[in-house]
This record gives C-alpha cells, structure tokens and sequence, in this order.
C-alpha cells in the first residue's frame, strides 16, 4: 500500500493567499501604477516578500508591468470578475433599459447592487449635458447618500440596517442624513411609495431618483437610478420612468444574475 505524501499545513496557503489579496487591495482608482517599494510600503510588506508574489501575480496575469517598472492591475482579472453574475449577467439583462432610458432623459443612468454594507456600481451611463457624479462602474458607495444606495439598504435584512445606521455615516454634503432617525424615515418612505429620493446629499447640484429591481421571488436584487440637476425636475415626473424601467430589468433578468 503506497504511502500518501505528507500533508502541508493548511497555514502555509492561508498567508499567502491573504498577503497576495492584500498586494491586490492597495490598488486604488488614484493609486493605478505602483511601483515596487510602493507596494511594499502600501502594503505594509518587505521589499522581498512583494517582489516574490508580485512574480507569482504577473506570471499568472493578475498584475503587468508597463516599461517603467511600473505595476498595474492585469487583464486576467477583468476577465475572471466579468464571470460575476450579479456584475456581468446583470448588466447584460439591463443594458438595452438603461440605453432607453438615457435616450429619453439624456441624464445620467446608474445601475448598482448591495456588497455588504457598502452600493458597487455596475453600470453607469453618462447623458451629454448631464450633472457630474462622482460614482463610477466598479466603484463603491455609503448605501446612507445615494438613491441606488437607499433603495438597496431599505429592502436588505434587518441586521445589516442595524449595522449600517449604527456606524459612523459619512457626510458628503450640508444635506446629507446622517441621524440615524432621519433615515429609517426615509427608508420607510422608500418601502411605501416604491422608488427612492436623494436631494443633494453627494453633491449639492444633484438630486437622484431610484427604483428597485427585483429577482423572479420578487426579493431586491439591484437599483436602477437617474441623477440630475437639482431643480431641473421633479422625483415624482422621474418615478415612473425608473419604475418601468426597473420593471422590465426585473423581467429579462436570468436566474444566474440574481443569485447573491
């Protein structure tokens, strides 16, 4: 009877899984090439330990090095995070909506889902003459400011709005909520009328209006939103565009996009 190589301990692995993650993690929208000692010093790893995952990483695909020296993020894990199916199934099902829906107001379009404690943005089209925003595909957001972020905490489990309205929230703008009181109101508003309103709580020259999309069990999986300029129309004239919208999401949406 052969006997069975040793086991390696399962430590081994762990580290070096969690401290590659962790090389990964220090990339930023405002930190896109490094350079080696950045890394290390981002990072908080010797010089060493980084240059021999950075190896592993480049090797792999997960991390290129431009002629400079300089380390960006790799195709490969574009490709690997395009298999998502709440990103890549979801924005395939909503696209043609969200295309309609600019077409029509010419303002910017945001779909988004829930990670946790925090909105990602998986789609966002940007109208001509539209307000800027500061949120962007890929991009994270205080579920407490945005519509797509009020829309989602008002429909997700009771401890994850207990965990949010019980951390420290943060404030954008002069009007942003940041009572605890103020927002289980707003997100009881959100429940009964069906679509959310943020009014100039990220930027003070942009109001948001959104509305939820739902899975084939009628559970909210995702938010559709428009962003425009304050005062340049009314939530109520913009509620049901979203709401038809977000309907007709929730219809093509596939069984794979809807799965947390």
């Amino acid at each position: 009877m052969p006997i069975p190589a040793p086991r390696q301990p399962a430590e081994r692995t762990g580290p070096v899984v969690a401290r590659a993650l962790q090389i990964l993690g220090v990339f930023t929208p405002d930190r896109r090439a490094l350079t080696l000692s950045e890394l290390s010093r981002h990072a908080g790893m010797p010089v060493s330990t980084v240059h021999r995952l950075v190896s592993d990483l480049v090797a792999w695909g997960a991390l290129e090095r431009d002629p400079a020296g300089c380390f960006h993020i790799g195709l490969r894990l574009w490709e690997l995070g395009s298999l998502a199916p709440r990103g890549l199934g979801l924005r395939e099902a909503a696209l043609p909506y969200l295309e309609d829906l600019s077409q029509v107001t010419r303002e910017n379009v945001q779909l988004a889902v829930r990670e946790g404690t925090e909105v990602v943005f998986v789609e966002r089209i940007a109208g001509s003459k539209a307000v800027p925003v500061l949120t962007r595909v890929g991009g994270r957001f205080a579920l407490t400011a945005t519509g797509v972020g009020l829309v989602l905490l008002a429909h997700a489990p009771a401890d994850v709005q207990e965990q949010v309205l019980n951390a420290p929230i943060t404030r954008y703008t002069e009007r942003t909520m940041t009572d605890p009181r103020r927002i289980r109101a707003a997100l009881a508003d959100t429940r009964s009328r069906g679509y959310a309103v943020s009014d100039r709580q990220v930027t003070m020259d942009a109001l948001s209006v959104a509305a939820p999309i739902r899975d084939a069990q009628g559970e909210v999986t995702a938010a559709v939103s428009l962003v425009v300029r304050h005062g340049g129309a009314a939530p109520h004239t913009l509620a049901p565009l979203l709401l038809t919208s977000a309907r007709a999401i929730s219809r093509a949406l596939p069984a794979a996009a809807t799965r947390a």
